[in-house]
């Protein structure tokens, strides 16, 4: 081999080879959004290690295949709920519902995200507020409805972050601004309620290959066929869901105890190398092509 060809890093190993079988026996994860994509798999792997979950979202009928599957892929009980971020109401019961079966939280991960491609010139104040509205405020509806039980167990969040805002990047004005509030929320809540035993850290997903954010959102070249974004990551590999699957069980688990209010990038360096998508500066001045 060349001394100049890229390496990729080797794919993400099992959690099971790197963490210790039923670190999480007895606790109890709250998860929004993870009927699907990141989330979901951010659910099963937290369930690998023994704890029993609810996952929270708009689309019942998805809630509950996905509760099913993960039940039967992991042997833990999964309850689907559904709810609104947005409404405090609705959050409100599903936390209800989940103590009722369970009786308890330990985990939570606020995970409802909503995200298109736009550029700023072309973004209705509707839209730009929707997305708000689920990633920010849904995010802290959430804070606000497990907070006391989360506090009885001396319990821990991760905030389901972006690396978009760490950088201008375009096409991307509503999620920035709605991940940058997700970020500061998890600083607050890690100041305030560390002295009660409660910690709160964000992870940030880069590219992920086959999740529907990846379908929807991945630059594509002007005949619509999607770019390998892989050679602009220093690790040489497109990120998988077991990469923030194992990061999910890391900062939950005792061995991240002190460990809060830290952000915690997944996404093989790429943030690091300047390396804009979707054909800037063209995607910009004539955008909708590429969209």
């Amino acid at each position: 081999m060349s001394p100049t060809t890229p390496i990729s890093a080797p794919p993400p190993p099992s959690s099971l080879s790197v963490f210790r079988e039923g670190i999480f026996d007895g606790k109890v994860l709250f998860c929004t959004g993870g009927g699907s994509g990141i989330c979901k798999e951010m659910t099963a792997a937290v369930l690998t290690h023994g704890a029993n979950a609810a996952i929270v979202g708009r689309n019942v009928e998805r809630n509950i295949k996905s509760a099913e599957e993960l039940s039967k892929r992991t042997g833990r009980t999964v309850i689907a709920l559904q709810a609104d971020v947005r409404e405090p109401k609705q959050v409100q019961e599903a936390v209800r519902k989940t103590i009722e079966k369970f009786g308890r939280i330990d985990f939570v991960i606020c995970g409802a995200a909503g995200n298109f491609l736009a550029p700023i010139g072309g973004l209705s104040e509707n839209a730009f507020k929707t997305v708000l509205s689920i990633d920010t405020l849904g995010t802290y509806n959430t804070l606000k409805a497990t907070l006391p039980y989360v506090r009885e167990s001396k319990g821990s969040y991760i905030h389901v972050s972006a690396t978009l805002h760490y950088r201008g990047t375009p096409l991307q004005a509503h999620v920035s601004a709605a991940k940058a509030g997700v970020d500061a929320l998890s600083n607050v809540i890690a100041v305030e309620e560390g002295p009660r035993g409660v910690r709160s850290n964000v992870l940030a997903p880069g590219a992920i290959k086959g999740t529907e954010g990846m379908e929807r959102l991945s630059a594509r070249d002007d005949q619509g066929r999607r770019i390998d974004s892989a050679q602009h990551i220093p690790l040489q590999r497109m990120g998988e869901t077991q990469d923030i699957g194992n990061t999910t069980i890391f900062l939950f688990s005792d061995a991240a105890n002190y460990i809060t209010g830290q952000v915690f990038v997944v996404d093989g360096g790429s943030m690091h190398t300047g390396v804009l998508g979707h054909g800037y500066p063209e995607s910009v001045l004539n955008p909708k092509p590429r969209l």
